[in-house]
């Protein structure tokens, strides 16, 4: 068996050589001696920095939520103006981290559309291990982007639930008033008055009781009035919640409508490039078929000549 030597010495001390007979001072040599043991950082690629970007970005995102969640979600800790400028600010931030996905989604179509050579087929410098690993990481980051949204529908569902409890309607206990017996009233004061007033009392009674009963069924037509009005505000903020609940599902739905687009634009071009390939495929194959006619026939007729001419 054959003994392996390891020439690493010998290899920098003809380095070390070559820069002396260059004529590299001794600063230079050692930096360049140092250079085989302590490598420069490789340069990140335009991607590389873009998906740390998005990452950073969503990040941020995620401790912003952490810091604002008390704020966001107590009853008396903010206004409700307060609520709604986090909530704004937090909306802004999942738009900016969805369109810098988009971005790097779009950049990896046209990576692709660009390495596609005759036909559609991948072409000698297309690489499928980068672009499946650049596809991982948009999934990765879009999987962290939806985790981050779903904390905040969380937040947000427990703010309108909060706002749903106050507002639902809070009866109060019908007070039973006793009222006294207006004729036990007037036999109570009728040994006090004096015979002209007991005429005019059972009139001032009757009078007396209309205004009761008016006054009952104003009070029980208000009640009404208040409690549909509660209901009425109940329902509103149920439906305020909806909406922005459909709104994020909507957006997500949009996301996906807009790729499913991508796609079948993209498989339109390649049928048309299908075709024309198919076009010219059948051009080809028409002139081969009359270059071999013309061929076959002016073989037949030379040798109609040659043994006509001998």
């Amino acid at each position: 068996m054959s003994r392996f030597r390891d020439r690493t010495e010998d290899f920098k001390d003809s380095v070390r050589k070559s820069a002396v007979s260059i004529g590299y001072n001794e600063s230079k040599v050692a930096s360049t001696m140092a250079s085989f043991i302590i490598h420069k950082p490789k340069e990140r690629s335009p991607f590389t920095k873009a998906a740390f970007k998005t990452l950073d970005s969503i990040k941020e995102l995620e401790q912003f939520m952490l810091k604002h969640r008390k704020d966001y979600v107590d009853l008396h800790r903010t206004t409700e103006q307060e609520k709604d400028s986090i909530e704004q600010e937090i909306t802004a931030f999942i738009k900016a981290c969805k369109e810098q996905i988009d971005i790097l989604k779009n950049s990896i179509r046209n990576e692709e559309a660009n390495s596609k050579g005759w036909l559609g087929l991948p072409a000698d410098n297309f690489n499928a291990d980068t672009i499946a690993h650049k596809h991982g990481v948009v999934l990765i980051l879009s999987e962290k982007l939806h985790s981050v949204t779903a904390q905040f529908d969380q937040l947000r569902a427990t703010r309108f639930q909060d706002i749903i409890n106050r507002a639902m309607p809070r009866r109060k206990p019908k007070r039973i008033i006793k009222e006294a017996n207006p004729i036990n009233t007037t036999l109570a004061n009728s040994e006090s008055t004096e015979p002209g007033e007991i005429q005019a009392q059972p009139r001032r009674v009757q009078q007396q009781q209309l205004l009761d009963d008016e006054t009952q069924a104003l009070q029980v037509e208000l009640s009404n009035l208040l409690d549909g009005a509660r209901q009425t505000e109940t329902k509103m903020v149920e439906m305020s919640a909806l909406n922005h609940l459909m709104a994020t599902h909507v957006l997500q739905q949009a996301q996906q409508i807009e790729f499913l687009y991508d796609q079948a634009v993209e498989a339109t071009k390649n049928v048309e490039l299908g075709n024309k390939e198919l076009s010219q495929a059948i051009q080809r194959n028409s002139s081969s078929r009359t270059f071999l006619l013309l061929f076959f026939f002016v073989l037949t007729f030379s040798v109609l000549f040659l043994d006509w001419y001998s």
